[in-house]
């Protein structure tokens, strides 16, 4: 790790001697040119300087209110149910809310793994 001498001199002698500083406009559409004949016009490429829509509309993009109507928006009100159906049901078996038999309700073999077969095949 340099301390703060050696930074300033390494960025003094970048701000020398570099032959080609960066601007802040770099266009480079070199890419969007395929060698390849037989990928040519399969994917489409988007020069640099080829027009975009940006989905962010600060400030409003990134903000409560957009939080907010998004949320409005995702909501169908349609789907919601009224109160009483919501979470009101009886059981309607003996064991209340039927899942199916537990482990104590299994037969001994099978619950202590007495009984089965494998589905491999034993090669001696």
């Amino acid at each position: 790790m340099s301390n703060r001498v050696e930074r300033e001199a390494e960025d003094n002698y970048e701000a020398e001697n570099d032959a080609s500083p960066v601007s802040a406009d770099v266009v480079d559409n070199s890419y969007v040119g395929e060698t390849r004949s037989e990928l040519r016009n399969q994917v489409p490429v988007q020069r640099d300087e080829a027009p975009y829509e940006d989905p962010m509309q600060p400030p409003y993009s990134n903000s409560d209110q957009q939080l907010d109507d998004d949320e409005r928006e995702a909501i169908d009100q349609s789907n919601i149910m009224s109160g009483d159906r919501l979470r009101h049901a009886k059981p309607s078996t003996a064991n209340k809310y039927n899942e199916g038999p537990g482990e104590d309700d299994l037969p001994d073999v099978v619950r202590y793994g007495d009984s089965g077969v494998s589905g491999t095949k034993r090669l001696s």
